[in-house]
């Protein structure tokens, strides 16, 4: 059984094990300590929402955070809507996480009144693009390197 709960501080540490095996397949030298996990992901500023899944032994499988874009924000989005980042381990795909995870953010997303999310995806990012694809996000720009898609939160029926 799979939970779908709010991210609190305690899984920080679970939450940066997560991130580490992402990077470490991907190559990717960005920070996964659980510092960097609890200041930008369970508690920065522009929060909506950090969901995290967990099995029955307590061990996050992933994590889904959603902020709002501010003023000036870097992904050059329009003040107001979300910007989600989605992290699954390895043994937990395939197993309905990421579904999950984004039924939980939707439903922040329309508590907190978005119009639209952006997750921003790297170009040879085949499993990213897919999960975004399958969730109902469309391209609508491209980036040297990254594929930016867009969810009409107002366009769809409540997933939960």
């Amino acid at each position: 059984m799979i939970e779908i709960r709010p991210a609190a501080p305690d899984d920080a540490f679970g939450m940066s094990l997560v991130l580490a095996e992402i990077f470490a397949r991907k190559q990717s030298d960005r920070p996964s300590n659980p510092e960097h996990v609890a200041k930008f992901y369970i508690n920065p500023p522009d929060q909506v929402s950090c969901s995290v899944a967990i099995d029955e032994k307590g061990e996050v499988l992933g994590f889904q955070s959603l902020k709002i874009a501010r003023e000036g924000n870097p992904f050059d989005l329009p003040t107001g809507w979300g910007i989600i980042g989605t992290y699954v381990g390895q043994k937990a795909a395939r197993r309905g996480v990421g579904s999950a995870l984004f039924a939980a953010s939707l439903k922040a997303a329309r508590n907190t009144g978005l119009s639209d999310i952006d997750a921003t995806i790297g170009a040879e990012n085949e499993q990213g693009l897919h999960y975004y694809n399958a969730m109902g996000f469309q391209t609508y720009r491209t980036k040297p390197g990254a594929v930016c898609k867009c969810f009409s939160v107002a366009d769809t029926a409540d997933l939960s």
